[in-house]
C-alpha cells in the first residue's frame, strides 16, 4: 500500500476524533456554557447536519479541482471549524463551529475514497479504501478516549485545539505524500449529478441509512446501557468505547480483502451478522464479561458494512463516482441521527434500556432487505444485457456472406 494512504488515514483519525468526542464531553460543555446536557446534545446533531449538507455541496463545487488540492482545502476548512469551536464564546457560536467542522467530513471521505482506489492496482481498491478508514476506527480506540480525558482535565476547549493541530498535521502529510492527481477528465457537476440517477446508487444509499442506523441505535446509548443494566462503573465507559473501537478496526481490516473478493456477499453477510449480534446483545448485556465481548463483535460487524457499501456506490457511479461516494457519508450520518432517534424513542416509551438492541436489529434487517432487493434487480437486468449483446452478435453474423453448403 502506498504511503499516501497514511496521509489519508491521519486525516481520517482527526475527523473521527472530532465527530465522536463530543459524546464524552457533553457534561463538561453543558456546565461551562450554563446549559443542560440534552441541549448540549444538539452539538452532536449540528456536526451531523454539517456532514449531510457539506458532502454533496462541497463535492459538487470542487468537482473540477485537482484531487490533492481539494483534499487540502477540505482539511483546511476542518481545521478552521475546530479552531472556531475551541474559541467559541458561547453555545450558539460553538453550534456554528460544529456545523463548520462537519461540512468537509463527507466530501473528504468521498474524494479520499476515489483517490485511494486510484493509487492501487485493480483488485485492491477495497483494501485501499479500508486502509483510509482505519484512521477513523483507530480514533475510537485512541483519539476519542484520550481527547475525552484531555477535555475533562484541561477543559473541552483544549480538545478542539488539539484536533485543529491534527488537522494541520494531516495537511502537511497530504501535501507531502499524496501525488498530484488531476480531476477526472470530463468531470462536471452535470455529470456527477447524472451518476446519482442510477437506481443502484440510491438503493445503496438507502441500505446505508437503514443498515448503519442499527449500529447507532445502540451505540448512542451504549454508555447508559453498560452502567444501568450491565452494572459497570461510570469510569469504565471510556474502556467500553475503546473496546467498540477495537471491534471497528478489526471489522475494517477484514472488510477490505473480503469486499475485493466478493462485494455483495460481504455486504449481505455483515448486515445479517449485525442483526444477529444485536439480538444476542439483548441477552448478554446482563453479564459483564459477555457484554464486553459482544461490544467488540458489534463494532466489528457494524463497521464491516461501510467498505462494501462505499465500494458498491462508487462502482455503480463509476463514470462520476466522487459525488456519489461523498453522498454515502450523508447517508451514514442520517443513519447516525435516525438510529439515535429510534433508540431514544424506544427508551422514552418505557421499553427499557436494552430496547435499542432490538430496534437496531430491526433496522439492520430492513437494510439487508433493501440490499437483497438491489441484488435481485441487478441479476434480473443481467440476462437482458446478455440478450442485447447476443442479438448484436447475431446481427453481425447475419451481415456476413453465407458459408458455402457442405456436401
Amino acid at each position: 500500500m502506498p504511503l499516501a494512504l497514511l496521509a489519508l488515514a491521519i486525516a481520517s483519525f482527526g475527523i473521527g476524533t472530532t465527530e465522536f468526542v463530543m459524546m464524552g464531553l457533553l457534561p463538561n460543555v453543558a456546565d461551562d456554557l450554563g446549559t443542560s446536557v440534552p441541549t448540549a446534545g444538539h452539538l452532536v446533531s449540528a456536526y451531523a447536519i454539517g456532514v449531510v449538507i457539506g458532502a454533496p455541496l462541497l463535492t459538487a463545487l470542487g468537482s473540477g479541482i485537482p484531487r490533492r488540492r481539494m483534499l487540502l482545502l477540505l482539511m483546511a476548512l476542518f481545521t478552521v471549524g475546530n479552531l472556531a469551536s475551541a474559541l467559541a464564546p458561547g453555545f450558539t457560536t460553538l453550534l456554528a463551529g460544529r456545523v463548520l467542522a462537519g461540512l468537509p467530513h463527507g466530501a473528504f471521505f468521498g474524494v479520499g475514497a476515489v483517490v485511494a482506489a486510484r493509487l492501487v492496482r485493480e483488485g485492491r481498491q477495497a483494501r485501499a479504501v479500508a486502509t483510509m478508514f482505519l484512521g477513523l476506527t483507530v480514533a475510537n480506540i485512541v483519539g476519542v478516549p484520550a481527547a475525552t480525558l484531555l477535555g475533562q482535565s484541561l477543559g473541552w476547549r483544549a480538545t478542539f485545539l488539539v484536533v485543529a493541530a491534527i488537522g494541520l498535521l494531516s495537511m502537511a502529510a497530504l501535501a507531502r505524500l499524496v501525488p498530484a492527481l488531476p480531476a477526472d477528465g470530463g468531470q462536471s457537476l452535470r455529470r456527477e449529478l447524472g451518476a446519482l440517477r442510477h437506481p443502484q446508487v440510491w438503493l445503496g444509499l438507502l441500505t446505508a441509512v437503514f443498515g448503519f442506523a442499527g449500529v447507532f441505535a445502540v451505540y448512542s446509548y451504549l454508555a447508559s446501557m453498560m452502567t444501568e443494566v450491565t452494572g459497570l462503573a461510570e469510569t469504565s465507559v471510556t474502556f467500553v468505547l475503546a473496546l467498540f473501537g477495537i471491534g471497528m478496526t478489526l471489522g475494517a481490516l477484514a472488510a477490505g480483502p473480503l469486499t475485493d473478493r466478493a462485494l455483495r456477499p460481504t455486504l449481505y453477510g455483515s448486515l445479517a451478522a449485525l442483526a444477529v449480534v444485536l439480538v444476542v446483545f439483548d441477552l448478554t448485556v446482563h453479564v459483564k464479561w459477555a457484554a464486553l465481548v459482544t461490544v467488540v463483535v458489534l463494532g466489528a460487524v457494524g463497521f464491516m458494512t461501510t467498505t462494501p457499501l462505499q465500494m458498491l456506490i462508487m462502482r455503480k457511479a463509476r463514470h462520476a463516482p466522487t459525488l456519489a461516494s461523498a453522498s454515502s457519508h450523508s447517508a451514514f450520518n442520517l443513519a447516525n441521527a435516525g438510529g439515535a432517534w429510534a433508540g431514544g424513542t424506544a427508551i422514552a416509551a418505557g421499553w427499557g434500556w436494552t430496547s435499542p438492541t432490538l430496534v437496531g436489529a430491526a433496522l439492520a434487517v430492513v437494510g439487508l432487505a433493501v440490499a437483497a432487493l438491489a441484488g435481485l434487480l441487478e441479476r434480473s437486468a443481467e440476462p437482458s444485457a446478455s440478450r442485447v449483446v447476443a442479438s448484436s452478435a447475431a446481427a453481425e453474423e447475419g451481415s456476413e456472406p453465407a458459408a458455402a453448403p457442405v456436401a
